[in-house]
């Protein structure tokens, strides 16, 4: 006896699910063969009999439709509504969120959890001559060209396309007055995004930034090494992969272009993703005479105009502290 493709599809619709079965997520990559797929699921225990599955997808030809992403069903789910959702592409959408400061490190490692794409890619991606040029960015990596923010994507995404996306979204964000404001300050487009990341590092209240960037823009003036701990940060981070985030005094005689406390002028570029805010900060400054500043306990700044009245601001600090 032969049984009909239209009784074994009326019969994959006629199993499903317990009510209160748990929710499994898979992530289904692009390029990946329909056994692939069946073996993801299967592992997910969203489908029970391989077999059957396939011989339902190839009778209903859902086996050529597949679109890649993030899925989420039911465990022991029906075949057909497996199917369907999978040629359809109806994948979950996953927020991608960047914060402000965040290097290229630290979103290869948010990328590579929240949306699968593998670090190493990304970090490859952004160093990539021919990306780079689609993009417009003179720099040997995307570091610093990409706009922290809250992404939301449905479906697979590459590590291109990530970045893309970023950069792109900068692009659209950036104020054209920044650039003129830039060249009076005698800064081109990757000095402002450098001295940006920097103040964003250092910065831990909106009302500092613009003093922030003040002292900084002094002491480039003067000719005074920056010695500000984000480049030293970035510095470690590059050599061990980690964000070190209290830094100790053997730290900071650590040699890279980037640890500004040994080479004085800026890194060679930006050591993280600057907020519009910080580069507007660095563009707005008002002139001050402060070369010194440390950080109190509720994360605001005290600034010093001498090496003296720095020092007394530490030991206040330290008082407060203890």
């Amino acid at each position: 006896m032969t049984v009909r493709p239209f009784l074994i599809l009326a019969l994959a619709c006629a199993c499903g699910p317990a009510e209160n079965a748990p929710r499994e997520e898979v992530y289904l990559g692009e390029g990946l063969s329909f056994r692939a797929v069946t073996d993801s699921l299967a592992a997910h225990r969203i489908i029970g009999n391989r077999a059957w599955f396939r011989l339902v997808a190839r009778l209903g030809k859902y086996d050529r439709r597949v679109h890649s992403g993030l899925y989420r069903f039911p465990r022991s789910e029906r075949a057909t509504t497996v199917l369907r959702a999978l040629a359809e592409g109806r994948a979950v959408t996953v927020r991608l969120t960047i914060p402000e400061g965040y290097t290229l490190m630290d979103i290869a490692d948010v990328a590579e959890r929240e949306l699968h794409i593998p670090r190493d890619s990304l970090l490859a991606a952004a160093r990539d001559t021919a990306l780079l040029r689609e993009l417009g960015v003179d720099a040997p990596s995307l570091e610093g060209y990409l706009l922290a923010d809250t992404y939301h994507w449905s479906g697979a995404v590459t590590a291109h396309a990530l970045l893309r996306r970023l950069a792109a979204t900068l692009k659209e964000r950036w104020d054209p007055s920044w650039d003129a404001r830039a060249a009076e300050l005698q800064l081109d487009r990757h000095q402002l995004l450098t001295l940006a990341s920097i103040v964003e590092g250092e910065a831990l209240v909106d009302g500092d930034r613009p003093i922030v960037a003040t002292v900084y823009r002094n002491r480039l003036r003067i000719g005074m090494a920056l010695q500000a701990d984000p480049t030293v940060q970035y510095a470690l981070q590059l050599a061990t992969g980690e964000r070190k985030k209290r830094l100790y005094e053997k730290d900071y005689r650590f040699e890279s272009l980037y640890n500004t406390y040994l080479h004085p002028g800026l890194p060679p570029g930006p050591v993280g993703a600057a907020s519009r805010e910080s580069i507007a900060a660095v563009l707005a400054a008002a002139p001050a005479p402060y070369l010194y500043f440390v950080a109190g306990s509720d994360g605001k700044h005290i600034f010093s105009r001498t090496y003296a009245e720095h020092l007394r601001a530490i030991r206040q600090v330290r008082r407060g502290q203890r």
